[in-house]
């Protein structure tokens, strides 16, 4: 087994918070232990507890649509969310769980080693950008420590909103730009403030 099965495999034991008790899988995340570009969602629905796998439902069939437009197919991305439960009637997931599920994202990303890593969603994208909001920053990369990130909106907002789905389009296609730019983008720091938060 390679070391990315062998966390998968640890987090199908994990019972490190109360969300362990109501799963019916884990879902770990689902792509190739080389790829370019990592997506990291929030948390797994009902359809993602059912089947092990990330993006199932109806916001994985718009992601699918959106991966499309930059011609790639879920066999060239991983995907993954900040939690690998459930969370009880879909609620959002709690500090304390996020925290709790951070250091197997932390060696997700380590072992990928993506050129680009694409938050979809505020809960997600707080991993790079404390405190941002997600309308003023979607669509603008940042490098930290490494690392280049890409907040998004999270594909079910356009499911809500459906004013968002050509901005979440737009935002997608940039992405194959971006691959190539990955190397050249400079490092930048993570905003600790609102006033810094301006100049997004």
């Amino acid at each position: 087994m390679s070391e990315l099965e062998l966390l998968a495999a640890e987090i199908a034991k994990c019972t490190r918070c109360l969300l362990h008790r109501g799963r019916t899988n884990t879902v770990p995340g689902d792509g190739p232990e080389n790829a370019d570009i990592m997506l990291i969602g929030e948390a797994p629905g009902f359809h993602e507890d059912q089947q092990g796998r990330p993006f199932v439902g109806a916001a994985g069939k718009f992601l699918d649509e959106l991966l499309e437009s930059i011609g790639l197919t879920r066999k060239d991305v991983f995907i993954a969310n900040v939690i690998k439960c459930r969370p009880p009637g879909n609620r959002d997931p709690l500090p304390e769980e996020i925290e709790t599920c951070k250091p197997f994202l932390d060696r997700q990303i380590e072992l990928i080693q993506p050129k680009l890593v694409v938050t979809l969603g505020r809960f997600s994208m707080a991993r790079a950008f404390p405190k941002a909001r997600i309308s003023r920053i979607h669509g603008q990369p940042r490098k930290i420590d490494g690392v280049l990130y890409y907040p998004m909106y999270h594909p079910a907002a356009a499911l809500h909103q459906p004013s968002l789905r050509s901005v979440i389009k737009e935002d997608m296609l940039r992405i194959p730009d971006l691959i190539e730019q990955a190397a050249q983008i400079a490092e930048s720091q993570i905003p600790t403030d609102v006033e810094q938060l301006k100049l997004f």
